[in-house]
């Protein structure tokens, strides 16, 4: 990789950046996407996505099967499984190096994604993979006629309750609130279910587990007063953090590490464009992601024209 120079490289193959891949191909910009993974980023793991326009009810692995394919059409150059060790955003020629490569690239496109966040509680890190589950459609079969809960308040944590009643004999869901944040329709479904218990105003406080998880200790936000309830899995859904570790000091970011953009991605370093779950967006879903890998996939396009007409003249 290190002789060729890419009009544009691609940092994540999940939505956004599968779509700016779509729009520059289309505008003739050559263009690679790199990922540590396989590529279709977060929502492979999603059970169903029923709010993707034209589409109805689909999973997500299959919607970004979708995507891929759409792209492979344009002959796009994909590294997946290229884990980023190093980049240099500031350099006029960016650089991006991996444990097997080294990407040059006139501009570069971030669509690293995030996270789930942790509680950050006692119990937690050492029970990952023993109780401790970021992803129910992963992990979910591994739970049948047991006990689990979800901790949040939004769409992943009522939606992903929903998903783990398919398996489990019964599922709380854990709140600090009286009241979700997830949409009418899912709280709708979530109240009609007869598997699931809302545990509403509690945060919780310690994970007891010796082999495996065994219970969750929760504080009351009102009363102050502990409780146990014994669970067999644990599915925490409190928010997202971004991946941008490899960029910080770099870029600029906002007071939670998203990336800062204007209304064409573009972010503070010239040439250098965000989308996706790992800019400041006012919403984080598939459909908005293409979205954002549209616009910056034009942008890129038109920033590389000006650059060549500059070099003419």
């Amino acid at each position: 990789m290190q002789d060729k120079i890419f009009d544009c490289v691609i940092l994540g193959g999940g939505p956004a950046g599968l779509s700016a891949a779509l729009y520059l191909k289309r505008a003739n910009v050559g263009c690679a996407i790199v990922d540590k993974s396989a590529l279709g980023g977060t929502p492979v793991n999603y059970c169903e996505i029923e709010n993707y326009l034209g589409l109805g009810k689909i999973s997500g692995f299959e919607l970004c099967e979708k995507f891929e394919g759409h792209v492979d059409n344009f002959d796009v150059q994909k590294f997946p499984f290229e884990e980023i060790e190093n980049v240099d955003l500031i350099s006029p020629i960016k650089k991006i190096k991996t444990k097997e490569s080294e990407f040059l690239a006139r501009t570069v496109i971030i669509a690293t994604g995030a996270k789930p966040k942790k509680l950050n509680i006692k119990g937690e890190n050492e029970n990952v993979g023993r109780g401790v589950s970021y992803c129910a459609v992963c992990d979910g079969a591994f739970y049948k006629d047991k006990t689990v809960c979800t901790v949040g308040g939004g769409n992943s944590a009522l939606e992903e309750a929903l998903y783990l009643t398919k398996f489990a004999k019964k599922v709380y869901i854990i709140h600090r609130r009286d009241k979700f944040r997830a949409d009418d329709i899912v709280q709708k479904r979530v109240l009609e279910n007869k598997k699931i218990e809302l545990l509403l105003n509690y945060i919780p406080l310690e994970i007891i587990a010796k082999d495996k998880v065994e219970k969750i200790k929760l504080q009351n936000t009102q009363t102050l007063k502990t409780i146990e309830y014994k669970v067999d899995g644990i599915f925490p859904y409190i928010g997202l953090e971004p991946n941008v570790e490899l960029f910080s000091g770099q870029i600029e970011e906002d007071k939670n590490g998203f990336i800062l953009t204007d209304s064409t991605m573009k972010t503070n370093i010239d040439g250098v464009y965000a989308i996706g779950d790992v800019r400041n967006t006012p919403l984080r879903q598939v459909i908005t992601a293409v979205s954002d890998g549209a616009v910056a996939g034009v942008e890129v396009s038109k920033y590389l024209m000006n650059i060549k007409e500059t070099v003419r003249n």
